[in-house]
């Protein structure tokens, strides 16, 4: 249920494509990744695994780097005390109505047009790990 709540408080209709390059969120995603292109493919590369599950962007509490992961189910492999920042569900019920089982890529393209990147960015300002942008 968790992850649920983060997935769909995650999205918006008709977002941006990505962070504004300004942002917090943009700056920490270039520290961890190198760019926030690197992180996208990263992110992309792994919703696009076979199998299905979750990919999570978390914000690891010892280091402050910003990490992805593959969860299997809700309750496997979170990583203990680290705060999700986007998470992107890739089980087939929550694409099978709008894609076919084969277009995971073409539902993953939506998502990215859908990310609500203010709410990412106020789960990262929350972490304190980066201060508001104005």
């Amino acid at each position: 249920m968790i992850l649920h709540e983060y997935y769909f408080s995650n999205l918006c209709p008709d977002a941006e494509p990505r962070p504004p390059v300004a942002s917090g969120l943009a700056t920490a995603l270039a520290e961890s990744f190198g760019s926030v292109e690197q992180w996208r493919a990263a992110f992309q590369a792994i919703g696009e695994t076979r199998g299905v599950g979750w990919v999570v962007l978390f914000q690891d509490p010892a280091t402050d780097r910003l990490t992805n992961h593959w969860i299997t189910l809700h309750h496997d492999g979170v990583p203990v005390g680290f705060k999700p920042l986007l998470v992107m569900d890739v089980w087939e019920h929550a694409f099978a109505r709008d894609y076919k089982a084969t277009e995971r890529g073409k539902y993953i393209e939506a998502f990215f047009r859908n990310v609500d990147w203010p709410v990412v960015e106020r789960r990262l300002v929350e972490s304190g790990l980066v201060h508001p942008t104005v």
